[in-house]
């Protein structure tokens, strides 16, 4: 967790227990000096910066806010995150989404009905999408999607190069880019999660992994003016106005 000081906290006596559960799973304290705070509260776990002038918490809720909007207004298969890996009719690719982060391009993908692993390795991130896909799942119109989403902790290079299910049709890649001007760092997501896990700086690995398992395409999602990962030239790329798709094809998907 680079030098980064998390401490991990209930936001009321009836949370006590399970806060405790938490620290000790993720090694941290319950109390001292800290720059983020884990809490547990009514809403699930939150991760809260502690410095001065900080955004609110942020957790994984699949249920309200921008993500449900999504779900009922975002477009469905036309979305070009569904155009990207490969989304047709009668066609929903297994799909490994190795840098899992809070998990919404995944949902988005197991809503549209394509079975996703989501591979998450910092254990804090690990633990909000952990906690987020577990209330998801006790809500009704929910659980089906839920169900289809498998959570894997761990280092995706080392767990990809070690794979021993049958291979993802399509592996999903949004690894963090070092961004230069202040005005990328906007969302409170990244100002939370940018101090946790830098920049991805061994993405070239993870995309060489990505190539050598999957079974029909890599999908690396970029910010749109971005270089390529890698310096490896895509086959193609689907653009839009702030994020763009490269497409890494090895064969056609099929019914």
């Amino acid at each position: 967790m680079n030098s980064v000081q998390i401490r991990v906290e209930a936001l009321a006596p009836a949370f006590s227990a399970a806060a405790a559960d938490w620290a000790r799973r993720l090694g941290l304290p319950e109390s001292g000096v800290a720059d983020f705070a884990l809490q547990l509260g009514e809403d699930g776990l939150q991760l809260q910066d502690l410095g001065v002038q900080a955004p609110g918490p942020v957790r994984v809720d699949f249920v309200a806010g921008a993500v449900a909007h999504r779900r009922l207004f975002g477009g469905g298969s036309r979305q070009m995150i569904a155009k990207a890996v490969g989304i047709q009719p009668g066609i929903r690719p297994r799909v490994l989404d190795a840098t899992a982060g809070l998990g919404r391009d995944a949902f988005v993908l197991a809503e549209l009905g394509c079975p996703v692993t989501l591979i998450e390795r910092q254990p804090v991130i690990a633990a909000l999408l952990e906690d987020g896909l577990l209330r998801a799942s006790g809500v009704a119109e929910l659980a089906e999607i839920i169900a289809t989403m498998r959570l894997v902790e761990g280092n995706a290079i080392a767990l990809m190069r070690d794979w021993s299910e049958a291979p993802p049709q399509v592996i999903y890649l949004d690894p963090m880019f070092p961004h230069r001007d202040k005005s990328a760092l906007v969302k409170k997501e990244m100002r939370l999660f940018r101090p946790l896990v830098g920049d991805d700086d061994d993405a070239p690995d993870l995309l060489a992994a990505a190539l050598a398992l999957a079974s029909h395409r890599v999908v690396v999602k970029r910010p749109r003016k971005a270089p390529v990962l890698a310096a490896r030239t895509p086959a193609y790329a689907l653009e839009g106005k702030a994020s763009r798709f490269d497409i890494y094809p090895r064969k056609s998907l099929k019914t």
